[in-house]
């Protein structure tokens, strides 16, 4: 299961004022893991960046001047994300301005939802904390996941943050993405003192009878969603032949 999180950065907050995506930034995971395969690209929009989107993201036109346009980076950002599940928070604003970019160049694709799965994060926090705030920010402290690096908005910092909110808010897991692997290198200077104390930690086998409870409960779960066996029984069986 490939899934691709991705942000952009604009230049204002409407593609009918013209405005254009200035950075991309994408994360791949991967079965829920994180990998080292991303994707960022800043982009020369072509037009000037409105003051408030400046002050949000702190990238000038300055600075852009010689980046590529979006048309000479397009087939490269496509085949990064065709085909994989796209995770975006606020995704009408992300996948509105990266349609608008293919329709600027008069591309054959005209919607990307056409080669990628879009799951929108934000509607996903609002089913889940229905009454909340659901900003990224909010989600952090909700899902307690550092982001005291985050001053400004970037694409690719947002996308790795994104990471580790989304595999938190759907299964507990939180990914080592690229930033937050140092952090917690930092953070656990005592990791290898930790580790070398694991034998003194004493092991509880279960008991006979025990053991016949949780192969009752494993049939219960497997009869109640039709299935012969149930998930742990199948990898148990995968593992032992």
């Amino acid at each position: 299961m490939r899934q691709i999180v991705l942000d952009t950065e604009t230049t204002g907050l409407e593609t009918s004022d013209g405005h254009r995506i200035i950075e991309i930034g994408a994360i791949e995971i991967v079965n829920r893991q994180v990998t080292d395969h991303f994707y960022h690209q800043y982009l020369n929009p072509e037009r000037d960046i409105d003051t408030g989107a400046e002050e949000v993201h702190g990238i000038s036109l300055a600075s852009l001047q010689d980046k590529p346009k979006f048309r000479e980076v397009c087939e490269e950002f496509l085949d990064f994300v065709c085909d994989g599940e796209l995770i975006i928070h606020n995704a009408a604003f992300d996948i509105g301005f990266l349609n608008y970019e293919l329709q600027c160049i008069e591309h054959k694709l005209k919607d990307i939802n056409e080669i990628c799965k879009v799951t929108d994060t934000l509607k996903k926090a609002r089913k889940l904390h229905p009454g909340q705030r659901n900003s990224l920010n909010a989600l952090c402290k909700r899902y307690e996941i550092d982001n005291s690096y985050r001053e400004l908005h970037g694409a690719l910092l947002d996308a790795q943050i994104l990471a580790d909110v989304y595999l938190a808010m759907t299964g507990g897991q939180v990914s080592l993405s690229l930033a937050a692997t140092t952090e917690a290198q930092k953070k656990d200077k005592n990791s290898s003192k930790q580790s070398t104390k694991i034998h003194d930690l004493k092991v509880a086998s279960a008991s006979k009878e025990e053991m016949a409870e949780h192969e009752k409960m494993l049939q219960h779960i497997a009869q109640n969603n039709d299935e012969q066996m149930t998930v742990w029984e199948t990898m148990l069986e995968s593992e032992n032949n």
